[in-house]
Parts: C-alpha cells; sequence; structure tokens
C-alpha cells in the first residue's frame, strides 16, 4: 500500500534582492591607494560622494552608517603605513573609507533548499488547533557560499501554512568569541586531526595552558611558540590547524530589532567558509524540562567537512562549538529531541552509505556508533540517511530517511524504531514516501528531493523538502496511515 502525500502549493524561492553587507578586501597594495585617495578629498567632496551613498544604501541596510564604521576599523591598521592616525580623521572620511571597503552579497541568488522545521518558542496569538512554526534553510549564493536563513509561520488547523511577514534588512549577527576551551577534550580533538606531539613539543603550546583556556591565550602561546621554533611548512600547517580549530567555537548575537526572518548565520570560522550546510534543527526537552533548539550541520572550508552544533533558546543568541569524536567526521548527524535511556543519541552516517546511530554522555563528544541501516530496497541502493531528527510517537521513533537509486535520484522514505531501543527497527517503507515528480526535479541538482527535519501537528506529519536543490515546499501525511503501514511492513 502506497501512503498518500499531500503536496501543499506554497514555495519558497530564491530572491537575489536579499543581501547582506560583508567587508571587502582586495590586498594592501589597493587598499592604501584607495585609503590615500580618500583622505586626500576635501570634506566638501568626501560628503558629495558619501550622501547619495548613504540615500541609496539606507535603504537596503539597518544602520548603513555602522556597517561602514566597522569595516573602517578592520583595516585602520594600515594608516600606519601612510603616516596617519585615526584620531585625524573624521567621521564622515572614515564612514566613506568604509564604504569602499563593503560589498553586497546575495545570499539566496543561486539557491534555497534543506529546509528543517520546528515549533517556535513563541505561540502567542495562535488560535485553536494552530501552531506557529520556524522553517530554517540553507541559502546559496555567488561562489555556493551556504548561509542558514529563517522563515516563520502559522500551520491552521487543516496544515496550510501562513507565512508571516518576511522583513527586508538582512542582518549578520555580531560574532563573538569568548568561549573557555577545556584543554583535555581540545587537545584529544587535535590528535584526532594530526600527531601534535611529534611535530610540536606540546610544552611550546598546550602545556603552558591552564585546564580550561580562552582564544586569546592560546593565541598568545602560539604566538610565542612561532618564536621558539624553526617553522618548517609542516609546523606552519598544524599552528593553522590549532587555530582552525580554536576559531570554530565562537557566539552570535542578532539585534532584538531583527525580524527572525531577516538573521542570517553566514560563514564566520576559517573551517566553514565554503559554507554552512544542512542544519538539522530539532527542540530538544533536557531531563529537567528545559528547552533548547539545537541544529547539527556541516561546516565546509572547500576542501574538509567538519560536523558542528549550534544551540540556542531564543534564536537571538547562538552558540556554535565543534562535535568531537571518532563519529563526529562526516555529514548527516541529527540528534534525538531527548535523552534515550538517560543519554544523548545520534543518528549518523560514518561511512557515507549506510545509517548508523550513536549515544553519549556529552552532547559534543560521540565516539561510538552502531549499524543501524543499510540500503535495501532498489531506491535506495546507492546509499541511505536520514532527512532530520527522529521525531517521538506512541508507536516509537519516527525516522524520516533519504535513499538515492537509480539516476542519482534522492528520494524520501520512513523508518520506525522502538522507543526504548531505537537501535530495533519496528518497520521500514518498501516503497518511497516522496519522490521528485515533473516538476520537482528540475534545479540546480535534478531529480532530488531532500529534507532536513520534520514536526507532527494535528494527526499529520508535515514535511517541508526542497526540490532538486532550487527551491522548497511542503507536504503532509497522515500519521495514523503512516505508522500503521511501518508497523505492518
Amino acid at each position: 500500500m502506497q501512503v498518500a502525500v499531500n503536496r501543499k502549493g506554497i514555495k519558497f524561492c530564491p530572491d537575489a534582492s536579499r543581501v547582506i553587507a560583508r567587508f571587502l578586501y582586495t590586498g594592501d597594495e589597493r587598499a592604501l591607494n584607495t585609503i590615500r585617495s580618500v583622505i586626500g578629498m576635501s570634506e566638501n567632496s568626501v560628503m558629495q560622494i558619501l550622501n547619495p551613498v548613504l540615500r541609496d544604501y539606507s535603504l537596503r541596510h539597518r544602520n548603513i552608517s555602522k556597517i561602514f564604521e566597522k569595516h573602517f576599523n578592520k583595516i585602520a591598521h594600515l594608516l600606519e603605513k601612510l603616516n596617519v592616525g585615526p584620531d585625524s580623521l573624521n567621521t564622515s572620511t572614515k564612514i566613506l573609507i568604509g564604504s569602499y571597503f563593503t560589498m553586497e552579497y546575495s545570499i539566496e541568488s543561486a539557491a534555497f533548499f534543506n529546509p528543517s522545521i520546528v515549533e517556535h518558542p513563541d505561540q502567542s496569538e495562535t488560535g485553536p488547533n494552530e501552531k506557529r512554526v520556524i522553517i530554517s534553510f540553507r541559502a546559496t549564493g555567488e561562489g555556493h557560499i551556504s548561509s542558514i536563513v529563517f522563515r516563520t509561520g502559522v500551520l491552521d488547523k487543516n496544515n496550510n501554512l501562513s507565512i508571516e511577514p518576511v522583513g527586508k534588512m538582512l542582518e549578520e549577527a555580531e560574532h563573538i568569541r569568548r568561549y573557555v576551551y577545556e584543554k583535555k577534550s581540545f587537545k584529544r580533538k587535535l590528535n584526532e586531526m594530526k600527531d601534535v606531539h611529534a611535530i610540536i613539543p606540546s610544552g611550546l603550546i598546550l602545556d603552558k595552558l591552564n585546564n580550561t583556556f580562552t582564544y586569546g591565550e592560546l593565541r598568545d602561546c602560539i604566538k610565542d611558540a612561532r618564536k621558539s621554533l624553526h617553522l618548517t611548512a609542516e609546523k606552519e600547517a598544524l599552528f593553522n590547524q590549532i587555530i582552525w580549530l580554536a576559531s570554530s567555537h565562537y557566539e552570535l548575537d542578532f539585534s532584538l530589532d531583527t525580524n527572525i526572518s531577516e538573521r542570517v548565520i553566514f560563514p564566520v570560522s576559517l573551517n566553514e567558509k565554503n559554507g554552512i550546510e544542512d542544519a538539522r534543527f530539532v527542540k530538544f526537552v533536557d531531563d529537567n524540562g528545559e528547552i533548547s533548539y539545537y541544529a547539527t550541520y556541516t561546516a565546509y572550508d572547500g576542501t574538509s567537512v567538519m560536523p558542528k552544533m549550534l544551540d540556542t533558546t531564543n534564536f537571538y543568541h547562538f552558540r556554535i562549538l565543534p562535535l568531537h569524536g571518532e563519529i563526529a567526521q562526516n555529514k548527516g548527524m541529527a540528534l534525538f529531541p531527548r535523552k534515550v535511556n538517560g543519554k544523548y543519541a545520534m543518528l549518523c552516517r560514518l561511512d557515507g552509505f549506510n545509517n548508523y546511530i550513536a549515544f553519549s554522555d556529552n552532547i559534543s563528544v560521540w565516539r561510538n556508533a552502531k549499524l543501524l541501516q543499510q540500503p535495501k530496497f532498489p531506491w535506495e541502493f546507492i546509499q541511505v540517511g536520514n532527512c532530520g531528527s527522529p521525531i517521538e510517537t506512541d508507536e516509537g521513533w519516527l525516522v524520516i530517511t533519504h535513499g538515492v537509486g537509480p539516476m542519482r535520484e534522492y528520494a524520501l522514505g520512513a523508518s520506525l524504531f522502538d522507543l526504548q531501543n531505537p537501535e530495533k527497527e519496528i518497520g521500514r517503507l518498501k516503497s518511497p514516501l516522496l519522490m521528485p515528480n515533473a516538476e520537482e526535479r528540475e534545479g540546480y541538482v535534478p531529480n532530488v528531493v531532500y529534507s532536513c527535519g520534520s514536526i507532527i501537528h494535528n494527526g499529520e506529519l508535515i514535511i517541508p523538502y526542497a526540490m532538486s536543490d532550487y527551491a522548497s515546499t511542503y507536504a503532509t501525511v497522515n500519521l495514523h496511515e503512516l505508522l500503521n503501514e511501518l508497523k505492518s511492513s
């Protein structure tokens, strides 16, 4: 029996008008020429150039003059080479200089895809049988750089989604590097990446640090160690690797006057400079009843991937950290929405081929995993993986899966696992739950439907999904019908 899927008509499409103001650096020589040209202008000429820039771009960005000033501060150190003190420049000149080191980046000009959905922490002003939701997306722009963006909406009693107004003044968060590192786990993660002590004596760096240390303290130790060593290419690469790992811990704060649709989590650290990919958001309820929203995602630096996690309680403040352990090495990790038998639980795909499950006492350290699923049916012979965090039902853990079959066609499936022992599979759909139809198969990557997280509302499964890595939509499935099919499969 084929479970009925109700595709909804709503579409989330790329919008090239959604831009952020990014720092632009063209190298010291060109930067110095630009700065020299601006400081050589009269105050009247500065205002003649600056006024139309502010007039045009204040309509596109919140507090654009503040952005220009921030970007000026990033290159202010170059003034020393011109024998100019920053305090000798008036504010208008600084802001104009900053404008030359600013560019617009269209965050979703190429694609708007791989969504996940969670219950909004604010359920005020919703009616009976309605639920306000947050949908996250992978937005991709020029150079295939991916970021995380959001939309909010309300599901009515029939699970029709009304999208709430979308803000136009997009904003990156303030990046805060104030993470306190625990030396033991930091050493362990470094050794997973490379044999540190065989290249650099540990006494030069880590042994000089306290059991807990800050980014600044680590940076100072590395600075001192560089002076003490003959820097071979291998040693320099390791120093960069240590900083690379440390910079992957950070926090983000968005201003309170932003709409959630205006908040952009854009790559910050070096290990994600080429993209933040496929965030799987989940509402997590701790043993004490406290609620947090976690998202596992893939950081990509153009060469390698690093699984990372962010957490938030309000979608204004986010903490970001890498996931540690031998199994935290691949894409597609998805956290269970609560502890299972006293431990955190995670779906993962260690080998890019099969589904695994892991348990841990520490939400950021994952060491051992067990094989959970292998490709079984023709539509998933190439690989099987999860499409988001497991969903708890009375009948078991419901997991939406993806399978890859002939012509690299991605389809969505479903599996059911025991609540007390999620290593035990109760049932699995023999046929895909959802396959790309004629309209959905055309896109940036043809023949793909993909999701990063679903929820249950009013007796139905709500599945947001991407259409061929270009745009997104959603569908609903009767939960009772789906569970019955899984239990009989």
